[in-house]
């Protein structure tokens, strides 16, 4: 992904974390919003919320996965929740409290910083790493209502550290903490996804390991008169492999997932992780993970703040699923070079599961 976000950059728009203060603080109801950022209003169509959701998105316990006496069981629950849903929480996930409070109280002090002290890590034209818009690819289409800061952390060697905050001066070492803490925690989920449907262990792992990671800062900010008519992001899917999201906020509903046709709302786990499933997860395991389309609403009067990241193949991977996973089964989807694969998601919009969908052949 990021290697692929060096040669498609994001059109520059405002500056949203600025242009919501100034919305925030007006008095005009009707013209605080700019037109490019409303859309029709996400609430209309069907949203399971609050407890009915909390019910029923997975939750997997990382010591009942680790657990011999509990393993087999957990692995199923984890293969079930990756095919049905394409995401679960994840609690007892191991990562130091230490590691991600670090983390997010760097990520906040970087936010506060002025906006010409955040320009010091902006985007480049031909970049989508950095500070600002993300997936703006035309003149006219709609816009979100979220300020992002895009960074390429895995292989160290490749990162571009002009697109890295030097301030709070500890933001380097939180993200190097946690990004590790990151990957290991995704192999060994890899391993588990894998043993769940009766695949080597390795298979999913080797996909992976050792190659990039990359870490997405969310800030979407309130909207006071018409948080029902922006969107933080629009429906997607994640391009790339195994994505771990850290929420600070956890009483701020943001995230939602499809299936079926209904759109649920994500009530975050107190100290969980949420793990969903990307495209190439789903390419390589020939469809039995499931690349969950997703989308981030926005609350009317509070900040939410998310810090994703995603564990992806190198870009001149060939993409195809793996033999493990067409045991008795038919290929259902075809082979892609991985370059190519990114570069039709960098300069399209948005768009459901319409990128992976793309790939599936007729059975």
């Amino acid at each position: 992904m990021a290697e692929q976000a060096r040669v498609v950059g994001s059109l520059p728009v405002a500056n949203v974390q600025e242009l919501a203060e100034a919305c925030n603080a007006g008095v005009d109801d009707d013209q605080q919003v700019p037109e490019r950022y409303l859309s029709k209003d996400p609430s209309t169509e069907e949203v399971v919320a609050g407890d009915d959701s909390a019910c029923v998105i997975p939750v997997i316990d990382l010591h009942k996965l680790q657990d011999p006496q509990t393993s087999e069981e957990e692995c199923a629950k984890l293969a079930s929740a990756c095919l049905n849903w394409g995401l679960f929480q994840l609690i007892n996930h191991g990562v130091p409290d230490e590691v991600t409070r670090n983390l997010m109280s760097d990520v906040v002090e970087f936010l506060k910083q002025p906006l010409q002290a955040k320009k010091e890590c902006s985007q480049q034209a031909d970049s989508l790493e950095g500070y600002g818009p993300a997936f703006v690819v035309s003149e006219d289409q709609k816009l979100e209502w979220a300020d992002m800061l895009y960074l390429q952390v895995h292989p160290s060697e490749s990162r571009e550290l002009r697109f890295w905050p030097t301030r709070p001066a500890s933001f380097r070492r939180s993200v190097d903490v946690y990004s590790l803490e990151g990957r290991e925690l995704a192999y060994r989920l890899l391993e588990f996804m894998a043993k769940g449907v009766g695949a080597d262990p390795a298979s999913l792992r080797g996909v992976f390991q050792g190659q990039t990671q990359g870490m997405r800062v969310n800030y979407y900010p309130p909207c006071r008169q018409q948080a029902n008519r922006v969107l933080g992001l629009r429906p997607h899917t994640d391009v790339g492999g195994l994505t771990l999201l850290l929420q600070m906020n956890h009483d701020v509903q943001g995230l939602q997932v499809k299936k079926d046709g209904k759109w649920f709302a994500v009530q975050a786990v107190d100290g969980a992780l949420v793990v969903n499933v990307g495209d190439v997860l789903e390419i390589v395991s020939n469809g039995r993970f499931t690349s969950v389309e997703h989308r981030a609403v926005i609350h009317p009067t509070k900040v939410r703040i998310s810090v994703a990241l995603f564990h992806n193949p190198y870009q001149n991977t060939v993409v195809s699923p793996l033999p493990e996973f067409m045991k008795g089964d038919k290929v259902r989807y075809k082979s892609t070079n991985y370059q190519d694969f990114l570069k039709l998601y960098f300069t399209a919009k948005l768009d459901g599961r319409k990128h992976v969908e793309r790939l599936k052949l007729e059975q």
